[in-house]
C-alpha cells in the first residue's frame, strides 16, 4: 500500500504540472499525457481501495473475502484507459483539421520531468505487479504513461527545431494507440476472471489427466476450474474410484490435493470421491414399498387363477 501511495504522490504532481503546462503551450500530445496521468491517479486510489478491502477478512456472506475488488479495480482501470483513449483520439482529429500553434521548449522540459517521474514509478511498482493483477493494472498505467512520456519529447524536438505542429497531433494518436495496446489485455483478463474462465497458466485436460493418473480413480466428471483472485486458484471435481475403505478414501483426497498444489499450484480444491459400483438406496413411499407390491400382486395372481 505504501507503493501505491508513494505513486499517487508522484503522479498527481506531475498531472498538475503537464495540465498547466500543456495549456500555456497549446501541446495536445501533452495535454493527452495529463489526461492519461488523470486516469492514472483515479485507478490507483482504485487499486488502493481494492487493496485495503482485500485485507479484510471473510465473512458468513462474503465467504471468499473480499478479494474479488482487486478484479473489479483491475477491470475499471481498463475501461478508464479506454476512454481516455478514445478522447484523445477525437481530439486528435480535429487538430489535423484544425493545428494550433504549438510552443516545443516548455512540453520538452516537462515530458523530461515525466519521463523520470515515470521511470522511478515502474521501479517501485514493478516486483508488486507480477503477483497481484490490481496491482498489474496500476504497473500498465504507469508504464503507458512513460511511453506517452517518450512520444511527447520526440514530438518536442520536432516541434522546437522543425515547427511541425502537425506531429504533436500525430504523436497523440500514438499514444492512444499505446493506451489501447495496454488496456485491452487487462479488460480481458479481468472479464475471464469475472466469468469463471479456467485460468491461462492451467490447462484443464492437463489436470483431468493428472487426476486419472491415480490408479484408484476410474473418471474425472463435473471439473471445474477457476480463479478467485490474483494467484487464488479453486477447483471443484466429482471423481469415480475403486470401492475403498475410509482410511484409504482420506488418503487419496490427501494424495490428490496435495499433487494438484505441487504440479498447478491449486491451492483450493473440493474432491468428491465416490464408488464405482455403490448403488443409492430410494426410499420409497410405504404404498410402493416392495411388501407391500409383492403382496398385491400375489392376491392379484390368486383373483386370476380362481377365474
Amino acid at each position: 500500500m505504501q507503493l501505491l501511495w508513494l505513486a499517487i504522490a508522484l503522479l498527481s504532481s506531475l498531472f498538475m504540472a503537464e495540465l498547466l503546462i500543456g495549456l500555456r503551450s497549446h501541446s495536445l500530445s501533452l495535454l493527452a499525457d495529463a489526461g492519461h496521468l488523470f486516469s492514472d491517479v483515479i485507478a490507483l486510489g482504485i487499486s488502493l481501495l481494492a487493496t485495503w478491502l482485500a485485507q479484510r477478512p471473510a465473512t458468513e456472506q462474503a465467504t471468499f473475502g473480499y478479494h474479488r475488488v482487486e478484479i473489479l479495480a483491475a477491470l475499471v482501470n481498463g475501461l478508464v484507459l479506454l476512454t481516455v483513449a478514445a478522447v484523445i483520439a477525437k481530439e486528435a482529429v480535429e487538430r489535423f483539421h484544425s493545428p494550433e500553434p504549438v510552443l516545443g521548449l516548455p512540453m520538452l522540459v516537462v515530458a523530461g520531468v515525466a519521463l523520470a517521474v515515470n521511470s522511478t514509478n515502474i521501479a517501485l511498482l514493478h516486483k508488486a505487479s507480477r503477483d497481484d493483477l490490481n496491482i498489474r493494472g496500476a504497473f500498465l498505467h504507469v508504464l503507458a504513461d512513460t511511453a506517452s512520456s517518450v512520444g511527447v519529447i520526440l514530438a518536442a524536438l520536432v516541434v522546437y527545431f522543425f515547427n511541425w505542429t502537425w506531429v504533436d497531433a500525430g504523436f497523440s494518436l500514438l499514444i492512444v494507440c499505446s493506451v489501447s495496446f495496454t488496456a485491452l489485455p487487462l479488460v480481458r483478463d479481468s472479464l475471464e476472471v469475472l466469468m469463471e474462465y479456467a485460468p491461462r497458466s492451467v490447462d484443464p485436460t492437463r489436470v483431468e489427466a493428472a487426476l486419472k493418473s491415480f490408479e484408484a480413480v476410474c473418471q474425472v466428471e463435473k471439473l471445474h476450474i477457476w480463479t478467485i483472485s490474483s494467484g487464488q486458484v479453486a477447483l471443484c471435481a466429482h471423481l469415480t474410484v475403486d470401492a475403498i475403505g475410509g482410511g484409504e478414501r482420506d488418503r487419496l483426497t490427501k494424495q490428490l490435493q496435495t499433487h494438484l498444489e505441487q504440479e498447478f499450484d491449486i491451492r483450493e480444491s473440493t474432491l468428491q470421491l465416490a464408488h464405482r459400483n455403490s448403488t443409492e438406496v430410494i426410499e420409497l413411499h410405504p404404498l410402493l414399498s416392495g411388501n407391500l407390491m409383492t403382496q398385491l400382486t400375489r392376491k392379484n395372481g390368486d383373483y386370476i387363477d380362481k377365474f
